[in-house]
């Protein structure tokens, strides 16, 4: 849970912002129960797995989404989806040069609507939450212009993606990884507290004889997401 606080604290996502969570394993509905927790509006999950999706309802996402069938970004609500084209982007440049010409001081009222974050487009925050190769790649390809990709997914291997596609888009990325101890601190207390809700990944308790066990279950994921080990405890299957 500190990891996804991170994550979440690195994204800078706001409560209005769209969130889109790809991956609902551990760390990816960690991050939908921290987005929960600080009341984001609009959390869209996707994952290939009819369990995974089902926790990630569970923990707080309000749309769920099938890669196989459908696309994620399509699912955002159409009055907060983010541009698409190219062509999108220079219409909307254009038509608003053209429409702010007929003001007297103009540049004054852009310049302060800058300022404010009026004049850039509507734009996701992305959690990749996989990890594997082609993933980064497929999601610059695939998100909307200015969107911002938060990598939270390890990716042991080689990896390639297309820097142009990135720079035509200007993708903002952001690589994340661990906690720090005041993250730590404060996920404890949250949790404590009840503001944080962790209750759904938790899908079965073993015992210390049971450990063996429950890593042969984490690897069906419609039955688990995370088993915890309590050494007080005598069960040996989760």
């Amino acid at each position: 849970m500190a990891v996804a606080y991170h994550a979440i604290r690195r994204s800078e996502i706001s409560r209005k912002d769209v969130a889109i969570v790809l991956g609902c394993g551990p760390v990816g509905l960690a991050v939908i129960c921290h987005l929960k927790a600080q009341g984001v509006g609009t959390i869209v999950a996707s994952d290939f797995s009819p369990g995974r999706r089902a926790l990630a309802a569970r923990c707080g996402a309000h749309i769920v989404v099938d890669p196989a069938v459908g696309s994620p970004y399509a699912a955002v609500p159409a009055k907060q989806q983010g541009l698409t084209s190219l062509p999108a982007l220079y219409e909307l440049g254009v038509g608003s040069m053209q429409k702010l010409r007929r003001l007297p001081g103009w540049s004054h009222v852009y310049r302060a609507m800058d300022r404010l974050g009026a004049t850039a487009p509507k734009r996701p925050v992305i959690f990749e939450c996989v990890g594997v190769p082609g993933m980064i790649d497929g999601v610059i390809g695939a998100a909307p212009l200015a969107s911002r990709i938060v990598v939270v997914g390890v990716c042991m291997g080689e990896d390639k993606l297309r820097p142009a596609m990135a720079v035509g888009k200007e993708i903002d990325m952001r690589f994340v990884f661990g906690y720090t101890p005041l993250e730590f601190r404060d996920t404890l207390h949250m949790l404590a507290d009840g503001k944080l809700d962790a209750s759904a990944l938790v899908t079965g308790t073993v015992g210390l004889d049971g450990a063996a066990t429950a890593f042969e279950a984490l690897g069906d994921p419609e039955a688990h997401a995370k088993i915890l080990i309590d050494p007080a405890s005598q069960a040996t299957a989760p």
